[in-house]
């Protein structure tokens, strides 16, 4: 199994800028894909943005072009840089990690993020 820690959530204003940490237990490679999840409340949780082993990222229309996904894979730490946030973009972020040994995914515990008007 993996653990994964968010932190970076705070309250930020709109316009504002917030980078999101995952912290994983194990190589980030150990999972098929990583994703960023928001959810808000009386809300689903969404995909906001997703990164493959090889690379490739996936976003949200709703954040492409201000959100960006990274990871730095010497630390097992994927991010969320988010600019030009948004007041929508309000809701308790997740990380995710679907494993390869068992394709089950994990869930960190989630990270708040508030964006004042």
């Amino acid at each position: 199994q993996v653990q994964l820690v968010e932190s970076g959530g705070g309250l930020v204003q709109a316009g504002g800028s917030l980078r999101l940490s995952c912290a994983a237990s194990a190589s980030i490679f150990s999972c098929n894909t990583m994703g960023w999840y928001r959810q808000a409340p009386g809300k689903q949780r969404d995909l906001v943005a997703s990164i493959t082993g090889g690379g490739s990222t996936n976003y949200a229309d709703s954040v492409k072009g201000r959100f960006t996904i990274s990871r730095d894979n010497a630390k097992n730490t994927v991010y969320l840089q988010m600019n030009s946030l948004k007041p929508e973009d309000t809701a308790v972020y997740y990380c995710a990690c679907e494993l390869i040994l068992n394709l089950k995914w994990y869930w960190g515990q989630g990270t708040q993020v508030t964006v004042s008007s």
